[in-house]
């Protein structure tokens, strides 16, 4: 049965796809390859998932403020999320929003059943995640 979970838009707009959920905040410069949408941070639990056509779950930014230019150069290359949720904002992950241009919500009440794999609708223009069932 399909799961509603409600915050608060940061980016309008409506995409679909598979969720990657990071466990820890990803780095914008040298957290992720830009050519393969590929996290390369060494320390990071999701090291070697690709973000390229997710729904990228995590709780923040990190690092530098390479955000921008990793996602703009990502999503030339086509290898950007479609989505992206969050927990908490910066202004690494505000100018990287921007830039990418994909839907975004944060403040969700719950995470719910947000896990790797399964498939989610976001709509940023609504502040909306719904889960689906896995395919």
């Amino acid at each position: 049965m399909p799961e509603l979970l409600r915050g608060r838009g940061v980016v309008a707009g409506q995409a679909s796809g598979p969720v990657l959920l990071c466990t820890a905040p990803v780095s914008g410069w040298g957290g992720i390859d830009p050519r393969t949408g590929t996290i390369v941070e060494s320390r990071h639990p999701q090291h070697g998932q690709s973000v390229a056509g997710t729904v990228l779950v995590l709780p923040g930014a990190k690092g530098s403020s390479g955000w921008s230019g990793q996602f703009h150069l990502a999503k030339l290359q086509g290898t950007a999320p479609c989505a992206i949720v969050f927990t908490r904002m910066n202004s690494k992950l505000a100018l990287g929003l921007v830039v990418l241009d994909v839907p975004a919500v944060t403040g969700l009440e719950t995470t719910g059943s947000l896990r790797t794999g399964v498939v989610a609708d976001v709509d940023g223009t609504a502040g909306t995640v719904l889960i689906r069932k896995e395919d």
